[in-house]
């Protein structure tokens, strides 16, 4: 169903296989095609989560054209985060703990050469819609920088570790097999202007909100990207950050019954 129409964009969930695909083109147009990663002969990026997740599609309110999407897994508490995209890559034990429900963002992207501010804040907003429905304590995913020479976001590393580490009670281990440990790293001075601007805007986004993240990233080859696991404890969102969210939000309702069943 589409939602009240807020700037320029509609947001709503994916409700067909018609839908399903062309978030899956929209992702490899951003994270496939022209990367380097291993091209796919579809012109589809998919995986096995898609089957258990809902899907978010922004369009354009003129025209209809998707231009961002991402999905989203919502767990019980924190004793099902197993079943997550992002326990493939990280040693989630410790989030085991967490009582609350949670929701795992992932495959987050825009459209290639886009740059509106406002494709974020709408996706944001329809975030907070569900995470007020739905009783969410933390949202947490993988959150990406292109390519996988570390070199390239030293600073952004060294902001990342010099202030935004996980609290220790909820530390991500190290499961993968190839990581850059970016916590261990000498403690040269880092431009902050420099670290935020090439950070991907998501994360940028779960830091303003006091999200925190993994001390290592990990090596994906796959998506040719390096990303750190990232948390957002609800409760820890600034009471005026999260005023500015709510009054943004959509009115997007989330599917029940048979509905909930589609993508």
């Amino acid at each position: 169903m589409r939602t009240q129409q807020k700037s320029r964009y509609h947001v709503r969930w994916a409700n067909s296989a018609t839908d399903l695909r062309a978030a899956q083109r929209l992702r490899y147009r951003a994270f496939i095609a022209g990367s380097g990663a291993e091209e796919r002969v579809n012109g589809r990026d998919s995986d096995r989560f898609d089957e258990i997740c809902h899907h978010i599609l922004i369009e354009e309110a003129t025209t209809g054209r998707i231009v961002a999407t991402c999905r989203v897994l919502a767990l019980d508490s924190g004793s099902d985060i197993g079943q997550s995209y992002s326990a493939q890559y990280y040693a989630l034990d410790a989030l085991e703990a967490f009582k609350s429900p949670m929701a795992e963002m992932g495959r987050f992207c825009i459209e290639p050469g886009l740059t509106d501010p406002d494709i974020v804040r709408v996706a944001w907003g329809a975030l907070a819609t569900f995470v007020d429905r739905e009783d969410v304590g933390m949202l947490f995913g993988c959150s990406s920088f292109k390519g996988t020479k570390a070199s390239n976001y030293a600073d952004a590393f060294a902001v990342l570790r010099d202030r935004h580490l996980a609290p220790k009670r909820w530390w991500p281990k190290v499961k993968a097999p190839n990581v850059f440990r970016f916590a261990r790293k000498p403690r040269p001075t880092p431009d902050r202007t420099k670290a935020f601007k090439s950070m991907p805007p998501l994360l940028r986004s779960y830091l303003r909100m006091g999200g925190w993240v993994s001390d290592h990233a990990v090596v994906d080859r796959d998506l040719n990207t390096l990303h750190v696991f990232t948390g957002l404890e609800i409760g820890a969102i600034p009471k005026a950050r999260a005023k500015a969210l709510r009054a943004i939000a959509l009115g997007m309702q989330w599917p029940t019954g048979a509905d909930a069943k589609q993508h």
